[in-house]
């Protein structure tokens, strides 16, 4: 089974945090507890080892170790790539579900585009969950599709669970997984900014950049 090929690329001390880590509530509180890589000395994309190490992670190294904790529990691995207008980033969530309901645990600096309770019915429920606060300080709302679930499981665990690389075939992977358009394109142009109130609401940062 593809847990018990997860555990034994783990070193000991990281098969006690995984195991700490029994539910997604519990991995969401924890990668809260780890600031966030604000990248200073270059572009990374660590795998779970090293996210564990270093203590830091942006919003694709945190959704990485939730899958890999994850599986570690017998689930599938499974991430949510949620993909904008080009003038904005993208952002990546680890997929669960409880009771037949989809949730999401997500790492961010931001007030919003966090974590999401076990409520949505499919995927493409949660993915729009996060359509209305996704917006520029211009107010545009920059949210377009979002990705199948992208399945981890298909490949070796020392490939992304365990490796020093850095891991840009496997965000290539992603980026370019099958995707869904979320606005219909004949109501693109009806978007309504966000406020001036809503822009101010959403400027706090958990983590302040040094």
């Amino acid at each position: 089974m593809y847990k018990d090929k997860i555990k034994a690329a783990l070193t000991p001390l990281e098969r006690k945090l995984f195991t700490k880590l029994s539910t997604p509530q519990k991995i969401q509180d924890y990668l809260d507890s780890l600031p966030i890589n604000f990248e200073t000395a270059g572009e990374t994309y660590m795998s779970p080892r090293r996210t564990i190490a270093t203590k830091t992670a942006h919003c694709f190294e945190g959704a990485l170790l939730a899958g890999a904790v994850l599986a570690y529990h017998g689930a599938k691995p499974l991430l949510l790539d949620l993909k904008t207008a080009p003038n904005d980033q993208d952002h990546v969530v680890a997929l669960f579900r409880q009771n037949g309901f989809w949730g999401a645990i997500s790492k961010t600096n931001h007030a919003v585009l966090r974590y999401r309770d076990p409520i949505y019915k499919s995927v493409r429920e949660l993915a729009l969950s996060y359509f209305h606060e996704y917006f520029l300080k211009s107010g545009k709302k920059t949210l377009r599709s979002y990705s199948a679930p992208f399945d981890l499981s298909t490949y070796k665990p020392e490939e992304w669970v365990t490796t020093e690389e850095e891991l840009f075939d496997l965000v290539q992977d992603l980026d370019t997984s099958r995707h869904f358009p979320l606005v219909p394109t004949k109501n693109l142009r009806l978007l309504r900014k966000a406020t001036k109130f809503e822009i101010d609401t959403v400027e706090a940062r958990e983590w302040p950049e040094k």
